[in-house]
């Protein structure tokens, strides 16, 4: 695993809908090294471990992490100002296998839309499948139909797009596309991977779990994986957080 830690001037850091905020930072000139799925682990004032954020963007020199406020680190962040100087560790962890001349389905539920903007930047004419609890959570649409994708919106009750889950839409759209990338909650991860091996579709998804070290010296971020007919344990920080969906234990 190849990374670098920077301390990357912040260039803004929004409020895009409730309790979510959009964190741009100064990369510099050049290509930023981040692979579709990769992550950054964030160092937060005043706490002991770093919060891992999924990559939004790696484009124009900027690094986009959008993240959601869940506790006190990710509130601190949430008021951290423009020309102030962010330790980043990144990019950490395997991304998504994106290969030409296939068709992706890419499925985002809540904070799991942000990875699949980069990613739908690295495919041909993705199908950009996103999912929230209700219209205050919604984000990134514009953005999604800026980078190419066509786009399909549900929310849980309907005030949004489509009433339903993304489980519904990818149901009834599996026919056109060759392969399904996924992230989001485990349930609904679950559910997805299900509907993929109904209709033979291989099937890629990142998993959130909680993380220490992000590099995988230490075991909090351990999942269940089943490699050659054996289960084993696997970090998500380093052998994922995107793995092959009919690998994962759930």
């Amino acid at each position: 695993m190849k990374y670098d830690i920077r301390k990357l001037r912040l260039i803004s850091n929004e409020k895009i809908a409730d309790g979510i905020f959009d964190m741009r930072l100064e990369y510099g000139d050049g290509e930023i090294p981040v692979a579709c799925g990769q992550f950054a682990h964030v160092y937060v004032p005043g706490k002991s471990l770093r919060r891992p954020i999924s990559v939004c963007d790696a484009r124009g020199g900027e690094l986009r992490l959008v993240y959601q406020v869940k506790g006190e680190g990710t509130k601190i962040m949430s008021q951290m100002k423009a020309e102030e100087y962010v330790d980043v560790l990144a990019p950490l962890g395997n991304g998504f296998n994106i290969e030409k001349g296939r068709r992706y389905a890419l499925i985002g539920g809540g904070i799991g839309v942000p990875p699949m903007l980069y990613t739908a930047a690295k495919c041909e004419n993705p199908l950009v499948i996103t999912g929230f609890r209700n219209e205050s959570l919604v984000i990134l649409q514009d953005d999604f139909v800026k980078a190419g994708a066509e786009l399909l919106l549900c929310t849980d009750d309907g005030t949004a797009g489509k009433k339903g889950f993304v489980t519904d839409l990818i149901r009834e759209n599996i026919g056109r596309v060759d392969e399904v990338c996924a992230c989001g909650p485990t349930p609904m991860l679950k559910a997805i991977a299900q509907v993929c091996r109904e209709f033979g579709k291989p099937c890629q998804i990142s998993l959130e779990e909680r993380m220490a070290c992000g590099i995988g010296a230490c075991l909090v971020c351990a999942v269940k994986v089943r490699k050659n007919g054996e289960e084993i344990m696997q970090h998500v920080c380093k052998n994922g957080p995107v793995f092959n969906a009919e690998e994962v234990v759930f």
